[in-house]
Parts: structure tokens; C-alpha cells; sequence
């Protein structure tokens, strides 16, 4: 990858980051996490106005820019590049849910109101799109497994069946705040898992 001179000293010390991360250095793309979570959370929040989504934004934000990190050009800051990813992702969220909410025939929503993040639907898959999907959601469900108990419990009952923060918290017996940090965690887990997986097939 080519130096960014045109970087200012925050930029350079994502790029060295960046690099690490590509060089397979786990904790390089837990401390780009780690530095930008808050503010990639916030932006999510004042766009979508709901905290459970700008939550669900968020991991998705950096899921997506890790998974395309061999693409990013120091030509530009790293936090360009990464807000950029996060806005047109949570434009694309919105612009599904306005879709949902004036279709006739729209997909199940839960009680929170939101989609779900990690299984993106669409009810117009041609059979080989199907066939992919049905392969995504097996592989998900496998690398699921290999979480920790708690952490899987947190995500099967989010993403699979579908509850509430609220349900959840109340079926684990935990405070509302511990179950959407947890989740979050777990969320930051899978991702990593994902991406782990996607890398090895």
C-alpha cells in the first residue's frame, strides 16, 4: 500500500493500522474499532433516530468496511472512507425500511420496529440469489455455534427468533443496558468470525 504524505499524523496513524490489519493483526482492526465506534454510532443515531438500529448500523458499518479494507486508497483519511461506508449503508437501511412500510405485502417487522441487520432480506430472489441467501444464513447459523453460550443465546434470540431488547432482558433476567452492551460485543464477535470464515472458504 502506498504511504499517504498527504495524511495528517491521525491519518497516518490509521493507515499504519490499516496496514497491520491487512498483515492479519486482530488488534489492529479492534483498536480502528475501538476509535471510531462512538462517533460511527452517533451519525447512525441522528440518522435512523433509533437506538437499536444505529447499534445494528454500526457493527454493520465496520463489518463491511473491514471485509473491503484491501480497497481503501490513502489518497484519503481512513475516517473519510470509513463514515462514508457507514452513511450510504444507513441510507440504504432507510430507504428498505420506507419501502417495507408503504408495501402492501411487506416482510414481518417486530415489535422494536427494525430489520434485522445481519440476514438482510429481499422477497424478490430469483432461485439462484435463494440458493445463495439459504448458503448465508447456514453459514451464519454454524459460526453462531462457536460463540460463547451467552453470546450465542443473545444473538439467536435477536436475530433467529426475533425477540425485543425488552423480551430478552426479561427471558434472561438481566438489565436492559447489560443485554444491548452484550449484544453489541456479540455482534463485534460474529463480525470478526465472519470475516474469519468468508477469508477461509
Amino acid at each position: 500500500m502506498v504511504t499517504g504524505d498527504n495524511l495528517s499524523d491521525k491519518g497516518k496513524r490509521d493507515l499504519t493500522l490499516v496496514e497491520k490489519a491487512l498483515n492479519g493483526d486482530q488488534l489492529a482492526y479492534a483498536e480502528l474499532m475501538e476509535m471510531y465506534r462512538e462517533s460511527i454510532y452517533f451519525m447512525m443515531l441522528k440518522m435512523v433516530r433509533t437506538e437499536d438500529d444505529a447499534e445494528d448500523l454500526t457493527i454493520e458499518a465496520f463489518g463491511k468496511a473491514f471485509n473491503r479494507l484491501h480497497q481503501y486508497s490513502p489518497s484519503f483519511a481512513f475516517s473519510t472512507w470509513l463514515f462514508k461506508i457507514a452513511s450510504n449503508n444507513a441510507i440504504d437501511h432507510i430507504r428498505k425500511k420506507r419501502v417495507k412500510l408503504t408495501s402492501m405485502d411487506s416482510a414481518y417487522t417486530n415489535d422494536d420496529g427494525d430489520t434485522i441487520g445481519i440476514d438482510v432480506r429481499d422477497d424478490d430472489k430469483n432461485p439462484a440469489e435463494e440458493t445463495m441467501h439459504t448458503e448465508k444464513v447456514e453459514v451464519m447459523r454454524e459460526v453462531v455455534k462457536r460463540l460463547k453460550p451467552r453470546y450465542r443465546d443473545l444473538i439467536e434470540k435477536r436475530y433467529f427468533l426475533e425477540l425485543s431488547y425488552e423480551e430478552i432482558a426479561e427471558e434472561m433476567d438481566l438489565p436492559l443496558g447489560t443485554v444491548k452492551a452484550q449484544l453489541f460485543r456479540a455482534r463485534a464477535f460474529l463480525a470478526d468470525m465472519m470475516k474469519n470464515t468468508k477469508d477461509a472458504i
